[in-house]
């Protein structure tokens, strides 16, 4: 029996990505990430945007201290690049997604 339609046999890439406000590194990391996850992940990945300018608690319990801040959270282990994310290869590499 293939069990693969319920979603339990598939592990979503989860993502957090800290930005602040609308700046234009924000606004480029959000699109370089999501043109990367539709590409290479598609459908099998939860991104979660955390604007720290409204959510400081988030940045602090995440120990942000760059904007923005990308952190793979699943699957392990966990993974942190800072940066617009627009060196592709090396964003691939990082997060250990294949081509």
């Amino acid at each position: 029996m293939d069990d693969s339609s319920d979603g339990s046999s598939t592990t979503k890439n989860k993502f957090m990505l800290f930005v602040s406000g609308m700046s234009v590194k924000s606004g480029h990391a959000i699109e370089n990430l999501r043109k990367i996850c539709d590409q290479y992940l598609t459908d099998n990945y939860e991104l979660e945007i955390i604007d720290i300018s409204r959510d400081t608690e988030q940045a602090v319990i995440h120990q942000i201290v760059a904007i923005p801040t990308l952190i793979k959270t699943y699957p392990e282990p966990r993974r942190i690049i800072l940066g617009d994310l627009s060196d592709e290869e090396k964003v691939l590499r990082i997060l250990n997604i294949r081509k």
